[in-house]
């Protein structure tokens, strides 16, 4: 299926990056989107899904719009917290760790690329990528030196000091990239991360993706063949459930 190559034995049977046991998520009628329990739920996201994802794999997130792609993407990823089962990031239950412990944890852990990009406009690529570090509190020194090699390694070192506006869509995403991996995450998580990229520079981005999953684990979700199908397997939802996983 994937081109990339699958995960040793050994990693598949004695590490995991994150693992999702019978998870569910509920949303409350006007609730803003989180579950109330002091109101029914409406809807419900996802219901007992179970999901194991290690090192060095590409995983995609398929199924069709509603089916709770973006739930399960943003739950791996410590966005949110599940209303029943548990979510294991870092060794860590994400649901028992305050909003402020798992911006720590997602920090540290968790590279997030979004489709829309998220950079910030007023600042050149080379600054948006540090921005993590900056967080950390990593000196101006190591910052920049970090940010560089990154652009460089996604083919951005004449553009270091381009801010977003001056770049391509396809740029803007590799520099989206290279912020995801500054503090060496773990866990790199891309929802629809060719969503707004013509073929060819979505073929690129796709390349970029596989190559970081030499150790760090990959989660995808996608509506887009070409991106499933570099994938080693693919988790196919429907309703909220898991139609296969394979």
């Amino acid at each position: 299926m994937g081109q990339h190559s699958q995960p040793t034995e050994t990693k598949t049977k004695n590490a995991s990056v994150v693992r999702g046991e019978n998870v569910g998520r509920e949303y409350s009628r006007g609730g803003g989107g989180f579950f109330s329990r002091s109101a029914a739920p409406t809807v419900r996201a996802l219901d007992g899904v179970s999901v194991t994802i290690h090192p060095g794999e590409v995983v995609g997130i398929a199924g069709p719009s509603g089916s709770g792609k973006s739930t399960l993407l943003h739950l791996l990823a410590g966005l949110d917290v599940p209303t029943s089962g548990t979510i294991t990031l870092a060794r860590e239950d994400v649901a028992s760790l305050s909003a402020r412990q798992r911006a720590a944890l997602r920090l540290e852990h968790v590279g997030i690329i979004f489709q829309r990009f998220h950079l910030l406009d007023a600042l050149s690529a080379r600054a948006n990528v540090a921005l993590p570090l900056v967080e950390l509190g990593r000196g101006k020194s190591a910052r920049r030196e970090r940010a560089e090699d990154l652009l460089t390694a996604v083919g951005l070192e004449e553009r270091i000091t381009h801010k977003p506006g001056q770049l391509s869509g396809g740029e803007q995403q590799r520099v989206a990239i290279a912020r995801a991996l500054t503090t060496d995450p773990s866990l790199v998580v891309a929802d629809e991360p060719t969503g707004e990229l013509d073929t060819d520079t979505g073929g690129r981005v796709l390349d970029l993706l596989v190559d970081i999953a030499d150790e760090q684990a990959v989660v995808l979700a996608s509506h887009d063949q070409q991106a499933l199908d570099v994938c080693d397997r693919i988790i196919h939802l429907r309703d909220g459930r898991i139609e296969r996983n394979h």
